[in-house]
């Protein structure tokens, strides 16, 4: 019976083993598959990196250009109503000095007016 145990024994070590080296080898697998896996993710991710690096550049160009175009637009407007101003102020000061008396007068009476609408709203609020 002693042949027949360390048979069997030995056949149980020799099945831990196999199923040890098994365990080893399907391990190995995973980790070489997981390896894989990441590398590939790692480099699609590069792809997508290297991609979406000149779609924010594009991005960011027209978006400084939309600023510049702006600013452009606003010094423009600016300058047409400085230039207005001065054509009013210009065409007033000629009233002014061709209708010294009819001047003197609207002045009055817009003074009054404005006064009288000032006296209205002051009382409506009290």
């Amino acid at each position: 019976m002693n042949a027949n145990t360390d048979n069997m024994g030995q056949q149980a070590a020799d099945a831990a083993d196999q199923a040890a080296d098994k365990a080893d080898d399907v391990l190995q697998s995973t980790k070489e598959a997981a390896n894989r896996t990441i590398d590939g993710l790692s480099s699609k991710v590069e792809d997508l990196r290297s991609q979406a690096k000149p779609m924010i550049n594009r991005v960011s160009a027209q978006a400084e250009a939309a600023a510049r175009r702006g600013m452009e637009a606003v010094r423009e407007t600016s300058q047409q109503l400085r230039e207005r101003a001065a054509v009013a102020t210009d065409s007033t000061v000629g009233y002014i000095k061709d209708e010294p008396i009819k001047s003197m007068l609207i002045a009055a009476a817009t003074g009054a007016l404005l006064m009288g609408l000032v006296s209205m709203m002051s009382r409506r609020n009290d």
